[in-house]
């Protein structure tokens, strides 16, 4: 799914709703916007003008921009997005701790959150006393509250300080004692933001373990993290927000190596080559100037967006090369992840492969990579055009290409391989 294909999403999830398919969480155009003011008597007049219930002529930061999709039960969905993206504000709304400016969010369903650290917790109150709090805002009775205490705090295991006051934890004994209070209420929806980020290593371990166990039993996860592994070991489904707009929803296998490739050709823009080399001068229109490449197509495709190719599936990278001399050129054809990390080289000199001569000055090729053992992810084929001797290289065209896929495995080839 592509950047235009958010419509896409809008148009299912309108199709669901009539049919009367009632998601967990529906989103429809939600929007937050936030005001921004640089004095005192800004935030007053704002102030003013919210009491009184009319708009106040102020700038606004807008966190959240037009978001639509669904979350159907067992259908767990991940946020992914750069820090600052919105992920955060928008499973605040999602929890019914802030209020969107525009747009409608129904949640049909029991809301377990774990957000902001800390969250939800009185700094004063002792561990005990906030699980107290906690399951009473929660709408247990205390007798109910009394039958959770003991596995709230096997699960939390943070001994003698649940009698302390909230404010002497650390960041991880808060996390223990707040992931233990949201699962001993058995929501149907788990929201969590970046729960796995703190914490010891054990402590990671338990909450997966959990996790699962909730998965398995029909419960719907809500997760926001910048860990892929865990995104896709996790949920089914992924939304990348990106600048407060929903920029991909799809499945987490799909989502995930498109936002991997995003950051990779991030990471590769400064030491990218540019697609004309240190040539002397360009090619001249009426056939002469140096060996370039005139056309470079990817199983057959010759445009600038990514080409898909299935996992194992073949790749042929096809093109055209100028001779300005009319002698037989060479052609390098190479494989290079998104990021600009070398994968493989082929020569056709060193192969000994004649491009075949298609009208003067201009030389055919194709080179055919069967079977290709790279694993899901994007990469990028470069053709470069080279002198007859296999000396010199001019130039280069380049075409990007994604190899479809749902293996967890890490690195970029796939090898073969078998455990005992």
């Amino acid at each position: 799914m592509n950047l235009q294909s958010v419509a896409a999403v809008q148009a299912v999830a309108s199709q669901a709703a009539a049919e009367g398919d009632a998601p967990l969480v529906r989103l429809r155009d939600v929007g937050k916007a936030y005001p921004l003011h640089t004095s005192a008597a800004g935030q007053i007049a704002s102030l003013w003008a919210k009491l009184r219930g009319v708009p106040h002529a102020a700038s606004s930061f807008q966190a959240l921009d037009g978001i639509t999709f669904d979350v159907h039960r067992g259908a767990s969905t991940a946020l992914v997005g750069v820090n600052g993206a919105g992920k955060s504000t928008l499973l605040k709304i999602i929890a019914g701790v802030a209020r969107p400016t525009r747009g409608e969010v129904t949640v049909n369903g029991r809301v377990g959150a774990l957000l902001e650290l800390g969250a939800g917790f009185h700094p004063e109150y002792t561990g005990r006393e906030n699980i107290a709090l906690g399951c009473a805002l929660a709408g247990l009775s205390p007798a109910q509250t009394a039958e959770r205490v003991d596995d709230i705090l096997a699960f939390a295991d943070i001994g003698a300080h649940v009698d302390q006051p909230v404010k002497h934890y650390s960041s991880g004994m808060v996390v223990r004692l707040g992931f233990a209070i949201a699962t001993s209420l058995r929501p149907e929806l788990l929201i969590t933001d970046e729960v796995l980020a703190v914490g010891d290593e054990s402590f990671q371990r338990k909450c997966i373990a959990w996790m699962e166990r909730f998965l398995a039993g029909g419960g719907t996860l809500l997760l926001c993290s910048h860990s892929m592994y865990h995104v896709q070991k996790l949920c089914q489904q992924a939304a990348w927000i990106h600048g407060g707009k929903l920029r991909l929803f799809g499945s987490a296998a799909d989502v995930t190596r498109e936002y991997l490739a995003w950051h990779e050709e991030r990471a590769g823009e400064a030491r990218r080559p540019p697609a004309r080399g240190d040539a002397a001068a360009p090619p001249a229109p009426d056939g002469g100037g140096i060996y370039h490449v005139r056309r470079m197509a990817l199983n057959g495709v010759e445009a600038d967006e990514p080409v898909t190719v299935p996992e194992g599936g073949d790749l042929v990278v096809s093109g055209t090369v100028h001779s300005p001399d009319d002698r037989v050129p060479q052609v390098a054809v190479g494989v290079v992840r998104v990021d600009g990390t070398p994968v493989a080289g082929c020569y056709s000199e060193m192969d000994g492969f004649a491009l075949q001569r298609v009208e003067p000055h201009l030389y055919a090729y194709a080179l055919t990579l069967p079977r290709l053992p790279l694993l899901p992810g994007r990469y990028v084929a470069r053709s470069h055009a080279m002198d007859p001797e296999g000396m010199r290289m001019f130039d280069h065209v380049e075409r990007r290409f994604d190899v479809a896929g749902t293996s967890r495995e890490t690195g970029i080839v796939k090898l073969e391989h078998r455990w005992s």
